[in-house]
C-alpha cells in the first residue's frame, strides 16, 4: 500500500541491416529509435525518476559526430528525451525524412545501436549527472565507452580504493562512475594490445585502427572488469566501434531478456516488453543466465558467452511478486497463486466464515494476487457445497439445492486510489490530514458490524500508509473485522540489490521484533546482536554471517503480525485488526524458479549483502536505537 521504488530498467537495440533496409521494409529509418521508444515506455515502471539513451553510427569518417546521448530527469523524461532527440527532424520535408542515406551522414540518432535506461534511485543520490547512461569519450573510437545498468554494487568502496591505487582519480563516488572508469580502463587496455599486435603485422595509420576496430574482445573486457563486483547487476555497454554487450550477474539476481533474428539484436529488463514491442512469443525470448554476457561485435556477429561461473541460483523473488509487469505468462501465474495459497489462513483469520466475508485489494499492484486469492476461495466453497449436498443422504429439493448454491465469494473494490499529495504543502499536521485521504471507499458494500473486510497488498513493508490512511478509511465500512494480508511473506531486511530499502529500521517487522524485545526485557539480545555484528566485520565478507537473524528467534510469525497491528492500529480505531502474511514455504511453492529470498530470510547471496546487513544493525544501534547501556 506504500509504493516501492522500483529497480532500474535498460533496453538495447542492434540493427544488422542498413538504415535503408528498414525504410524499404517498415516505412522509415527510425525504425529502431521508435522501438528504443516503445521498450522505454513499456519499461516506465521501472523508472520514473530520470531517463536516457545513447546512439552509435557505423563507419563514420574522421570528423564526423558517432555517438550520441540525452538525458532528463522527472517522470516525463523519457518523452522529453525523444522530444530532444528528434528536434533537428521537424524542419526536414518529407523526402529528406525518408532519405536514410541523408540521415545517417547528418542527423543525430540516425544509427544502428541504440540503448535506453529507466532510472530509480536506490542510494539517496540524485540529479542529472546520476542518471544513466555514462559516457567516456576519447580519440579513439574503440575507446569511448557508454554504460547503463539496472544494479547496485555492494562493494563499492574496495573497488574504488583498488582504482586509486593504480593512480587513477574518478570524478564522483558512485558505483556507476567507479564502474565506467574501471570498465573504461580494461577497455584500453584491450586497445592496447590490439595496437601492440596491430604495429608487429606491420600495419600502419588507420590501418592500425581499422584493425582494432574490428578485434577489439568486450568479452576480456568484462572478464578483467567484473570479477571484482559484488552486488546483483544487468549492465550495458557500447563502444564507438560498434561493440554491444549486455551481462547479468552470476549470481542472477537482476534479470535480462533478449532476443534476435537476422534484423535485430534487443535486450530488455523485462520478457513482455519484448514481446509487446515485436510482436513475437514468449518461447522467441531468451533469458541470460547468471554470468552470461550477450556480446554483438562491430560487424554484427551476436554471440551469448559465460563471463563469470555461476556462483548461485537467487534470482530476485520480489521481481516477481512486485516489480515486473504482471502481463508476463509466468509472473501473472505466480502472483495468482501465491494468493490462492493464502486461502487457509485467511479462512482462520474469518473464522471460516465466508458468507460474511467481502474481498477486496489495495493496491493495483495486488490486483492479480486478489484473483488467486478470489480462486481459492471460490474452490473452497465449491468444496462446501458438494459436501452439503452428499450429506443430504437423499435427492435435494429445489429449495435445497438453492440454499446450498447461493454460496458466493463476496468481491468488491472497497478502496480506491484518490488523490496524489501535493508536495508544495510542506505544514506537517496539513499534511498528515492529506495523507490519511489519500485513498477512499465505496459506502455500504458490507453491512455493518457484521461482515469481515479482507484486503490483499502485494507487500506491506513500512507501514506507514496503514497507519496513516488505509486503516482509518476501511474503518468508515464499520466492518465486524478487518484482516490486511499480505501475498509477500514479512520483509526483515534491508535489500542491497536495487531496490530502495536499505535501512532496517524503515521496515515495520524489524521495528516490531525491537519492540517485542523491550517488552520481554530481553535488551540483551539486541546487545549481544549489536556486539556480534561488530565481531563479523572483522572477518573476510565472505566468512561473515547474518547476525541480525537472531533478534528475531525469539518470536512466532504470528506474534510479530500481532505486535505490528498494536503499533499500525490508529488510536480512534477499535474494529478487530488481523495481519495474515504470506509464508516462505507458500513463496517457494509459488515462484519455485527465483529463489532469491534475502529481504524475508536474511540469506544473503553475496558475502557484500552479509557485510552490508551487519553494519545496517550497527548502524541502527549508534544511531537511531536510544537506550542506557553504552558500549
Amino acid at each position: 500500500m506504500e509504493q516501492l521504488k522500483h529497480e532500474c530498467g535498460v533496453a538495447m537495440i542492434r540493427l544488422l541491416k542498413p538504415l535503408d533496409y528498414y525504410q524499404r521494409k517498415y516505412g522509415t529509418w527510425m525504425y529502431g529509435l521508435n522501438k528504443l521508444y516503445l521498450m522505454m515506455e513499456k519499461q516506465h515502471n521501472r523508472g520514473q525518476e530520470g531517463a536516457g539513451m545513447a546512439c552509435v553510427k557505423l563507419n563514420t569518417e574522421p570528423g564526423e559526430e558517432y555517438m550520441f546521448r540525452e538525458k532528463a530527469q522527472g517522470a516525463n523524461a523519457i518523452t522529453e528525451i525523444f522530444a530532444t532527440a528528434q528536434k533537428s527532424f521537424k524542419d526536414l520535408s518529407a523526402s529528406k525524412l525518408a532519405d536514410a542515406e541523408f540521415a545517417k551522414k547528418n542527423l543525430p540518432f540516425a544509427g544502428e545501436l541504440y540503448m535506453g535506461h529507466l532510472r530509480y534511485s536506490t542510494t539517496g543520490k540524485s540529479g542529472l549527472k546520476f542518471v544513466h547512461p555514462f559516457l567516456r569519450r576519447n580519440n579513439w573510437k574503440a575507446k569511448n565507452l557508454c554504460l547503463c545498468g539496472n544494479f547496485n554494487m555492494t562493494n563499492i568502496n574496495e573497488i574504488f580504493d583498488k582504482i586509486t591505487a593504480q593512480g587513477q582519480c574518478p570524478r564522483i563516488f558512485s558505483d556507476s562512475y567507479i564502474m565506467l572508469e574501471w570498465m573504461g580502463h580494461r577497455l584500453d587496455r584491450e586497445v592496447e594490445r590490439n595496437f601492440v599486435d596491430a604495429k608487429g603485422l606491420g600495419l600502419e595509420g588507420k590501418q592500425i585502427t581499422d584493425y582494432i576496430d574490428n578485434n577489439v574482445k568486450l568479452a576480456n573486457v568484462l572478464k578483467t572488469t567484473m570479477p571484482d563486483f559484488d552486488g546483483g547487476y544487468v549492465v550495458c555497454g557500447l563502444t564507438g566501434s560498434g561493440e554491444m554487450f549486455s551481462m547479468r550477474d552470476p549470481w542472477g539476481i537482476r534479470p535480462a531478456f533478449y532476443y534476435r533474428n537476422d534484423e535485430i539484436v534487443v535486450v530488455a529488463s523485462e520478457r513482455p516488453v519484448l514481446q509487446t514491442t515485436f510482436d513475437i512469443s514468449c518461447d522467441e525470448i531468451r533469458e541470460l543466465l547468471p554470468g552470461e554476457a550477450i556480446l554483438v561485435n562491430k560487424d554484427g556477429v551476436c554471440s551469448v558467452e559465460k563471463i563469470l561461473e555461476q556462483r548461485g541460483d537467487y534470482a530476485c523473488s520480489f521481481e516477481r511478486i512486485y516489480f515486473s509487469r504482471g502481463s508476463d505468462r509466468d509472473i501473472y501465474r505466480e502472483r495468482k497463486k501465491l494468493g490462492e495459497l493464502l486461502t487457509p489462513a485467511i479462512l482462520r483469520a474469518v473464522n471460516h466464515d465466508v458468507e460474511h466475508t467481502v474481498f477486496s485489494f489495495i493496491p493495483n499492484t495486488a490486483e492479480v494476487a486478489y484473483y488467486g486469492m478470489l480462486a481459492g476461495f471460490k474452490r473452497y466453497i465449491n468444496e462446501q457445497k458438494i459436501q452439503a449436498i452428499e450429506s443430504l443422504n437423499h435427492i435435494p429439493t429445489r429449495a435445497e439445492l438453492e440454499d446450498i448454491l447461493h454460496q458466493y465469494v463476496r468481491s468488491e473494490k472497497a478502496a480506491w486510489k484518490d488523490i496524489k499529495l501535493r508536495t508544495f504543502i510542506t505544514e506537517g499536521n496539513t499534511r498528515n490530514d492529506l495523507a490519511s485521504h489519500v485513498y477512499d471507499i465505496t459506502y455500504e458494500v458490507l453491512e455493518r458490524g457484521v461482515d469481515n473486510l479482507v484486503i490483499i497488498d502485494d507487500s506491506i513493508v513500512r507501514g506507514t500508509t496503514l497507519r496513516e490512511s488505509i486503516i482509518k478509511i476501511l474503518d468508515r465500512l464499520h466492518p465486524r473485522k478487518i484482516v490486511i494480508v499480505s501475498s509477500s511473506p514479512q520483509i526483515r531486511y534491508p535489500d542491497y540489490y536495487g531496490i530502495d530499502m536499505a535501512r532496517l529500521e524503515e521496515f515495520i517487522a524489524f521495528r516490531a521484533c525491537i519492540e517485542l524485545l523491550k517488552d520481554h526485557n530481553m535488551h540483551s539480545l539486541i546487545d549481544d546482536t549489536y556486539r556480534n555484528c561488530k565481531e563479523e566485520l572483522k572477518k573476510p565478507a565472505k566468512d561473515m554471517r547474518c547476525c541480525v537473524k537472531d533478534i528475531y528467534k525469539p518470536f512466532t510469525v504470528d506474534r510479530l503480525n500481532k505486535k505490528m497491528v498494536e503499533m499500525l492500529r490508529p488510536e480512534e480505531v477499535t474494529t478487530p485488526i488481523e495481519l495474515v502474511y504470506q509464508s516462505i514455504e507458500g513463496l517457494h511453492e509459488a515462484i519455485p524458479n527465483h529463489k532469491g529470498d534475502w529481504y524475508f530470510t536474511g540469506d544473503f547471496p553475496t558475502p557484500g549483502g552479509m557485510k552490508l546487513v551487519n553494519q545496517a544493525f550497527i548502524n541502527f544501534i549508534e544511531n537511531v536505537y536510544q537506550y542506557e547501556q553504552k558500549f
